[in-house]
């Protein structure tokens, strides 16, 4: 059975811990397998690369993982990190809301 993450690409998130804890970025993608997210200009890494015929080589900076239990949702609301609970509205849709603000995140 899938297990459901709270946190999906497209949100915005903040670092809870680390080198980058209080950064702010948006998810652009999740690896549900290893429990990672990669989030924009949070835990950036150098890579060096070598030239192929599609790109030239050097040295690029690109995003790294960050484990999902060191993020958090940024509430809508407040702009603070927030934590994530599911809700059913009363037309039967269940959404995700922002515990510290009761905002609903997703419509």
């Amino acid at each position: 059975m899938a297990e459901t993450f709270k946190i999906r690409k497209g949100d915005e998130v903040v670092v809870n811990t680390g080198k980058d804890k209080g950064r702010k970025g948006s998810v652009l993608n999740v690896n549900r397998k290893d429990r990672r997210v990669l989030v924009q200009g949070v835990n950036m890494v150098k890579r060096h690369t070598r030239p192929t015929q599609g790109s030239a080589g050097g040295i690029i900076e690109k995003e790294a993982s960050v484990a999902l239990s060191n993020v958090s949702i940024v509430d809508p609301k407040t702009g603070e990190a927030s934590r994530v609970g599911y809700k059913t509205l009363d037309d039967g849709r269940k959404v995700r809301f922002a515990k510290k603000s009761g905002e609903v995140i997703d419509l």
